[in-house]
């Protein structure tokens, strides 16, 4: 394959230009904004799903004392109605007064441990709704959180598509002033040598595989047309002569 050498040069130009792309391509896909919200996904889905038992912690809790609230004042109402039969004198007989009597005192009993266990569950209770309201507080952070990182990644995603256009453009141009063929063949070797297809030889040295080349390659280099397309005997890429070539 022939080529002018200007063209040939030129096409150390594409080269870099799809340097910057790849830049600017492997920037888009490393943003730390995409690690940061994975982790926040990670974090976030943990406290979603404490919080989810949390809500259901308490919401039993709730049921249990409304429960036990329930039967206190049930035994409250029965012993108050008891004591309203004995202080009213009602009751005459011995026999039903010590039944009476007695009844409240078991229903004293029956208050004092509906209270206690009344209790116990208000304390669990409170100390569930302590955790939920942290869990739901945190949960808050993390979509505050969220929501500063994604604006943060889409506006460096921006900027990146921006430059990545920019590039683009001038991609196209340089592309324009060359042959199908020579681009055709450096796109190959782009894509099975990574990324880089042309190379410039600097000195005795192809800047692609970074190899100094042998006596024998630089003397066929020095005696070939200025025309010819050659290739590094090294790594295969196309090898552009450039004024800092020893040759």
């Amino acid at each position: 394959m022939n080529a002018e050498p200007a063209v040939q040069r030129r096409l150390l130009d594409l080269q870099d230009l799809d340097l910057q792309l790849d830049q600017v391509a492997h920037k888009r896909k490393s943003l730390p904004e995409h690690q940061a919200l994975a982790d926040l996904t990670a974090e976030k889905s943990v406290v979603d799903r404490d919080l989810v038992t949390a809500d259901t912690e308490v919401s039993d809790l709730q049921r249990e004392q409304k429960k036990a609230d329930s039967d206190v004042d049930q035994v409250r109402q029965r012993k108050a109605r008891n004591q309203q039969r004995l202080d009213s004198g009602q009751v005459t007989s011995a026999k039903d007064l010590e039944n009476l009597q007695h009844e409240i005192g078991s229903l004293d009993r029956r208050i004092s441990d509906l209270e206690d266990a009344e209790l116990e569950v208000m304390e669990k209770l409170e100390a569930a709704e302590a955790v939920q309201l942290d869990l739901r507080t945190r949960a808050e952070a993390f979509a505050g959180r969220q929501s500063e990182l994604e604006t943060s990644r889409d506006a460096a995603l921006k900027e990146l598509d921006e430059q990545r256009a920019g590039l683009g453009d001038k991609r196209a141009g340089v592309a324009a002033e060359l042959p199908d063929a020579l681009i055709t063949q450096y796109q190959r070797l782009r894509e099975h040598n990574g990324g880089i297809g042309a190379a410039p030889l600097v000195g005795k040295r192809c800047m692609g595989c970074r190899m100094e080349l042998a006596p024998s390659d630089l003397n066929r280099i020095k005696t070939a047309p200025a025309d010819a397309v050659l290739r590094c005997e090294e790594c295969g890429r196309i090898l552009v002569r450039t004024a800092e070539a020893s040759v």
